[in-house]
């Protein structure tokens, strides 16, 4: 199985944006939109439909950030973005600076910068932001 592709839903008249151009980029985000698809709780859902700006702290320019999915339920909406429970969490210091290591603190830096500028987004618009790992899809 492709770990990446297009998503076909059941129900296309939950989706906001245009559901015959759907692409998830991970199984666990597939796992979500099969999720958000097939839950009747959930009223409304997008994939990469919302743009938030942010400064990232790598070149301190601005940039766009695509948050994974915008789900919404009766009277509440969420950001959620979908990642491994690993980039969940501040690299561990190192002596050595090898590619690897400043790669991860790289990609740790940039995502908190992402997160933060999607919660503040999800404040200003009285929703919630949600960081999902394969821990609570349970793959």
């Amino acid at each position: 199985m492709a770990y990446s592709g297009y998503y076909k839903p059941i129900h296309p008249q939950k989706y906001r944006g245009n559901p015959t151009n759907i692409v998830y980029r991970s199984l666990w985000e597939r796992k979500f939109m099969v999720f958000c698809d097939n839950n009747p709780s959930i009223l409304q859902w997008g994939s990469e439909e919302i743009i938030i700006p942010y400064i990232s702290p790598v070149d301190g320019k601005r940039h766009r950030y695509f948050p994974d999915f915008y789900v919404k339920i009766e009277g509440r909406r969420y950001l959620v973005e979908v990642k491994p429970l690993k980039q969940t969490k501040e690299p561990k210091t190192q002596k050595r600076m090898t590619k690897r290591y400043i790669n991860e603190v790289v990609t740790w830096s940039v995502n908190q910068a992402k997160w933060k500028a999607a919660s503040e987004f999800c404040k200003d618009q009285n929703w919630e932001f949600m960081l999902i790992t394969e821990k609570e899809l349970k793959v």
